[in-house]
């Protein structure tokens, strides 16, 4: 059985930064996309960052040039740094695994929060 794991999260003042982890178990990560997804309260979750099994980053435009996402496919595990945050940072971060091609093969992990103070 798939489990994803976030780990990481806290509070933190603003222009601070968190790192993210994210690890897998019970398969390889190597051929799936990997990403992290925020859900701040009454609001929709979105996607953060991904990155493909080929190491092909995609950010939001908001977090682009603050937060990077990395991979180990020899750890299976998946990392999100977060720089210069904002309090509007502020959210339940989710990891996620997808497969390219089946849509339905995709886990996510229970969340972390990250509170980021003015």
């Amino acid at each position: 059985q798939v489990q994803l794991v976030e780990s990481g999260g806290g509070l933190v003042q603003a222009g601070g930064s968190l790192r993210l982890s994210c690890a897998v178990s019970g398969g390889t990560n190597s051929i799936y996309t990997m990403g992290w997804y925020r859900q701040a309260p009454a609001e929709q979750r979105e996607l953060v960052a991904s990155i493909t099994s080929g190491g092909i980053t995609n950010y939001a435009g908001s977090v682009k040039g603050r937060f990077t996402i990395s991979r180990d496919n020899a750890k299976n595990t998946v990392s999100l740094q977060m720089n210069s945050l904002k309090p509007e940072d502020t959210a339940v971060y989710y990891c996620n695994r997808r497969h390219p091609f089946r849509p339905a093969d995709t886990y996510w992990g229970q969340g972390t929060q990250v509170t980021v103070s003015s």
